[in-house]
C-alpha cells in the first residue's frame, strides 16, 4: 500500500490550506461569537449566516474547493483515500466543512442519494444539497431503546397502499436545528418478521411534512451546536408517498453499511485535522506562556506530553489512511475491522490532545476564546456518534476471535 498523496490530492490540498489561510482561519472565532450572541438571544434558528460565509462558499465553489468529500466517480470525485487529507485539512477549522459543502451530516446524506436514489428523489433533493442550498438532517437514534443495536429500532416506517406512514420518536438528529434544513433521512421498522437486517426502511421526509414536530434540541454540555443542532423529534401519523422510501422496503441497513464506512473516514480525519490543531495551539501557548522563570512548555512533564500527543497523532492518522485505502481496494464489509478500529482510535486521541492544550491554556482554555472547549465537545461526541467505542471494540474482537476458529 502507497500513502503518498496523489497528484489530485496534492493539487487540492495545496489550494484549500492557501484558501483557508486566506479567508477562513481569521474569521473563524467571528463566527462562533456571531453564532454565540444568536443563540444566547434565543433566535439561533432563525439566524441568517452573514454575507461573507455565502461570499466565502462562492468563491469555494469558484476555485473547484466544492463536494470535495464525493467518491463516486459518475460526480467526478476522488477516492476515500485520495480526500482523506483533505478532510484531515479541514477539520483543523470548525468553519472549513461549512465553506466547501462537505459538512456532516450532508454529505452522508448525498452520498446515499448518490448511490441509492431515485432520479426524481436526486432532483428534488440531491442537486440543492450539492449546490448548498438547503441543509438536512439524518434520524435513527431514539430514546428509549438501546441505539447502539440499530434493530432496536422502534419507529415505524408503515406501508399502507400508495403511502409510507411515519410514527415515532427520534432524536439526537443531527443538523436539524439549521434554519435551511429541508430534508430528513428517518429510518424505522417495516418488517418487524423479516430477518434482522431486511426489517427497516429509510424514507425521505421534508421537515413542513403534517405530523412532525421538533420537541427541543438538545445541548451537549450546555451548547447546542449552533447553526446545525441536535433535536429530538416526534412523528405522529406522518404520511408520505411510497416513493419517498429510498431504494425500497426493508433495505435500510444495506443503505447504512454503504453510508457510515466512508462518513467515518471522514470524521476520523477531521478529528486527526483537529488534534493537530489543538497540538500546535498547545504548543504555541507553551513557548509564549511564563510562570516560575520559564515557559511553561519546560514545566511539570510537558514536553513529554508532547511527544506522545505527537506520536498517539501519527498512529491515528496511518491507521485512517490504511482503512480509507482498504475501502477503495476491497470494499466496505472487508474494511469492518479497520473502519471500527480509526471509530476508537482518532477521536480518543483528539480528545487527549484537546484535553492537553486546555490544561495549558489554563481557564482560557475552557472558555469560547480558543476552539478547544469546541473542540474537546466534538471528540467526545464522536466517541457516540455512528456508534459508541464498546461496539466497535465488540467488532474488532469478534474480528480478530474469527481468526482463531
Amino acid at each position: 500500500m502507497d500513502f503518498k498523496h496523489s497528484s489530485l490530492t496534492a493539487e487540492y490540498l495545496e489550494k484549500l490550506k492557501d484558501f483557508m489561510t486566506e479567508h477562513v482561519e481569521e474569521r473563524e472565532l467571528t463566527y462562533m461569537k456571531e453564532l454565540e450572541t444568536a443563540n444566547r438571544a434565543g433566535n439561533w434558528k432563525t439566524w441568517e449566516a452573514p454575507e461573507w460565509i455565502e461570499e466565502l462558499k462562492v468563491l469555494a465553489r469558484k476555485k473547484g474547493l466544492w463536494n470535495l468529500f464525493i467518491d463516486s466517480k459518475d460526480y467526478g470525485g476522488m477516492s476515500n483515500l485520495e480526500y482523506a487529507p483533505l478532510a484531515e485539512q479541514m477539520g483543523r477549522s470548525l468553519l472549513a466543512s461549512v465553506v466547501f459543502n462537505c459538512n456532516a451530516p450532508d454529505t452522508g446524506n448525498m452520498e446515499v442519494l448518490m448511490k441509492y436514489g431515485t432520479d426524481e428523489q436526486k432532483n428534488q433533493w440531491l442537486k440543492p444539497l450539492m449546490d448548498g442550498t438547503i441543509r438536512s438532517a439524518f434520524c435513527m437514534t431514539e430514546p428509549a431503546v438501546a441505539s447502539s443495536d440499530a434493530t432496536n429500532m422502534q419507529a415505524t416506517a408503515t406501508i399502507d397502499g400508495d403511502e409510507v406512514v411515519i410514527d415515532g420518536t427520534k432524536w439526537w438528529s443531527s443538523g436539524i436545528g439549521h434554519p435551511d434544513c429541508k430534508v430528513l433521512i428517518f429510518m424505522g421498522l417495516t418488517y418487524p418478521d423479516a430477518p434482522r437486517h431486511n426489517q427497516h426502511s429509510m424514507v425521505l421526509v421534508p421537515i413542513d411534512a403534517k405530523g412532525l414536530e421538533i420537541k427541543r434540541m438538545l445541548p451537549v454540555f450546555g451548547e447546542y451546536d449552533e447553526p446545525f443542532g441536535h433535536g429530538e423529534v416526534s412523528f405522529n401519523n406522518v404520511r408520505l408517498p411510497k416513493e419517498n422510501i429510498i431504494l425500497g422496503p426493508g433495505r435500510g441497513f444495506e443503505i447504512a453499511q454503504g453510508r457510515l464506512g466512508p462518513g467515518r473516514i471522514h470524521h476520523c480525519m477531521r478529528c486527526i485535522g483537529a488534534a493537530e490543531k489543538a497540538l500546535e495551539l498547545m504548543i504555541k501557548r507553551g513557548l509564549e506562556r511564563v510562570a516560575f522563570g520559564k515557559p511553561i512548555i519546560h514545566l511539570g512533564g510537558n514536553r513529554e506530553r508532547i511527544a506522545n500527543l505527537r506520536m498517539a497523532i501519527d498512529q491515528a492518522r496511518l491507521l485512517t489512511l490504511h482503512a480509507a485505502w482498504k475501502i477503495d481496494q476491497f470494499g466496505g464489509m472487508a474494511a469492518a475491522s479497520d473502519v471500527s478500529a480509526i471509530k476508537v482510535v482518532a477521536p480518543n486521541v483528539l480528545q487527549q490532545v484537546a484535553d492537553e492544550a486546555i490544561q495549558m491554556f489554563g481557564g482560557a482554555g475552557l472558555s469560547n476564546d480558543t476552539p478547544l472547549a469546541a473542540i474537546f465537545a466534538y471528540a467526545r461526541i464522536v466517541r457516540i456518534a455512528d456508534g459508541p467505542d464498546a461496539v466497535h471494540r465488540g467488532i474488532v474482537s469478534r474480528f480478530e476471535l474469527a481468526k482463531y476458529k
